[in-house]
């Protein structure tokens, strides 16, 4: 009898070296409510629908308990009607021609080579990914 094919996690590999993932042309939206009051899962859940609807693909997500921020692709020009319809229950304010620079494995020099001669917008660090939105100077 002939010996199968195992399938495995393999070894990680060491030492990690920084993997970037640059996405350039996105829209950074940041979303408050217009009364003060919490954004709760309520509020997310209708603003994941509309980004559905109107086809804008979510890259990055930061929320806290009174703003809710994307970096999103538009490849379909449909936020300027998508805006119209948020900025009835939320203040809208956005950035155009955005980069996210996403760095798995991210060291300082890593980080640094990406802000270097750039707006740093917005940057968010996880146990090994740091992403961070740009805009040129």
């Amino acid at each position: 009898m002939l010996q199968g094919t195992s399938v495995a996690k393999g070894a990680d590999l060491e030492p990690y070296m920084p993997c970037f993932i640059v996405k350039r042309d996105q829209l950074l939206i940041s979303l408050s409510s217009i009364d003060f009051s919490f954004i709760m899962e309520e509020n997310i859940s209708e603003i994941f629908a509309l980004f559905h609807q109107f086809k804008l693909k979510v890259n990055l997500i930061q929320n806290s308990a009174i703003s809710f921020s994307v970096c999103v692709e538009d490849k379909f020009g449909n936020f300027k009607e998508l805006n119209t319809l948020l900025s009835k229950k939320f203040k809208v304010d956005y950035t155009e021609g955005v980069t996210l620079y996403t760095i798995r494995h991210f060291d300082e020099k890593a980080a640094h080579t990406v802000e270097e001669n750039k707006t740093v917008i917005l940057k968010q660090v996880s146990r090994e990914t740091m992403q961070i939105v740009t805009k040129e100077n």
